[in-house]
């Protein structure tokens, strides 16, 4: 019998003591592997939605609810912007580009996005499918979008009020689908694309029920919605504005700032106050993975050392046949490794299996991108991390089976 049958066969001799260990471990490791995996996901969504977007000024509120709804679409806004003071903004010579958003309405959960063809080009999505909006109602889908309602080119909807389900519907105004964008695997997925004027359409007070074409012409790739010089009454939500040089960050924000109706909001500051606010979360988490894995390694200590008393005659009568001291050593080492190793391996798939489950029943994760089928480099660390635990576990019971004098077991029988 090779060493590697020996040691199963003493594994599988206590299947309850066996069982207990990896499932401690792997309960432990389970969590730090979906926390891992949840966290380096959504550091990287961050950082994709935001990408290209130095700015984002939009009504006074809180800075944070600004970027969660504008960036990440999953708050409400914090109110509206006049539109010649929006453009006042686009137009100062701090400001490479600024992208208008004008938001308030969604269909089935997912928002209708008032803007230019701009916000699209920040994710690179291009159309799969249709053309862009050419006149007012018209609308672009992301792929997700598409693909949970079941839409296609040419479906009409109407929109609600609000972000969740069950806000009042303008059934009077009814959207017709124009096309179908590529998979981004950003928030771009997750949003229906129209021009503002679409959305100053449904929620004009005295809306004809027919609109006229002559006043409906859009450009997707116009900066902002043109406006007579004189007219205040227009709103939109917010400005995304890239910066035109590394001075603007300090000069900018102070200047919108200072503006008693606007405010400026940073992605990169409030998101990483948003993991601060998070991280607390994710520490509670973390420390209670850490105490399943020393429980897991207490208890796997406890299991090599009373079995090595229940098996010194076994290991003196192999010693006797011709067993060396080093493969009574390695044995017993090989047996807590093994039980870590199965462990760990236990809790990698269980970790990614639950995340899978999420993101098959939960809508939210399947907006957010979070999935179990990707795989990091850390996980490579934690899998020899657990080959170390159980190293350490066994060496103390590997080192006294060493020592064993087998001439006093065998004369003590």
């Amino acid at each position: 019998m090779n060493l590697f049958s020996l040691v199963w066969n003493y594994l599988k001799a206590k299947p309850l003591n066996t069982s207990l260990n990896i499932l401690l471990l792997s309960l432990g490791i389970a969590v730090i592997t979906i926390l891992l995996l949840f966290n380096n996901q959504l550091t990287e969504k961050i950082e994709q939605n935001a990408r290209g977007i130095d700015l984002v000024v939009g009504a006074k509120g809180s800075p944070l609810q600004l970027i969660l709804c504008n960036i990440f679409h999953i708050d409400f806004p914090t109110g509206n912007i006049k539109l010649n003071e929006a453009e006042k903004i686009a137009k100062n010579r701090l400001v490479k580009s600024a992208i208008p958003l004008a938001l308030g309405d969604s269909h089935e959960g997912f928002r209708i996005v008032g803007t230019n063809k701009s916000y699209a080009d920040l994710y690179d999505a291009q159309l799969a499918t249709g053309d862009w909006w050419i006149v007012e109602m018209e609308v672009v889908l992301g792929s997700f979008v598409a693909q949970k309602l079941n839409l296609n080119i040419g479906d009409r909807f109407a929109s609600t009020h609000g972000l969740t389900r069950g806000g009042h519907a303008h059934e009077e105004q009814q959207f017709v689908v124009k096309g179908i964008l590529n998979p981004t695997t950003s928030i771009a997925d997750n949003l229906i694309f129209t021009s503002v004027e679409s959305i100053w359409h449904v929620h004009e007070e005295h809306a004809e029920e027919e609109y006229h074409e002559r006043d409906s012409i859009t450009n997707p790739s116009r900066l902002v919605p043109s406006i007579e010089a004189n007219d205040s009454t227009r709103e939109i939500t917010s400005l995304l504005v890239e910066y035109r040089s590394p001075m603007a960050a300090i000069q900018l924000p102070r200047f919108v700032n200072s503006q008693s109706s606007l405010q400026a909001a940073s992605p990169a500051f409030e998101t990483a106050r948003l993991f601060t606010i998070l991280g607390v979360g994710v520490d509670v988490l973390m420390a209670l993975a850490y105490v399943l894995i020393f429980i897991s390694a207490l208890s796997i200590f406890i299991a090599l050392y009373n079995s090595l008393k229940e098996r010194r005659y076994d290991l003196a009568i192999m010693r006797s046949m011709g067993a060396s001291r080093k493969k009574i050593l390695t044995s017993i080492l090989l047996e807590g490794i093994t039980i870590t190793f199965l462990g760990s391996l236990v809790g990698l798939v269980l970790g990614h299996g639950i995340l899978i489950l999420a993101a098959s029943f939960i809508m939210e994760a399947q907006k957010a991108g979070i999935t179990g089928l990707v795989f990091y480099q850390q996980e490579g660390v934690i899998l020899a991390g657990s080959l170390l635990l159980g190293f350490v576990c066994a060496l103390i019971p590997a080192w006294q089976a060493y020592r064993t004098d087998i001439s006093k077991v065998l004369a003590g029988n």
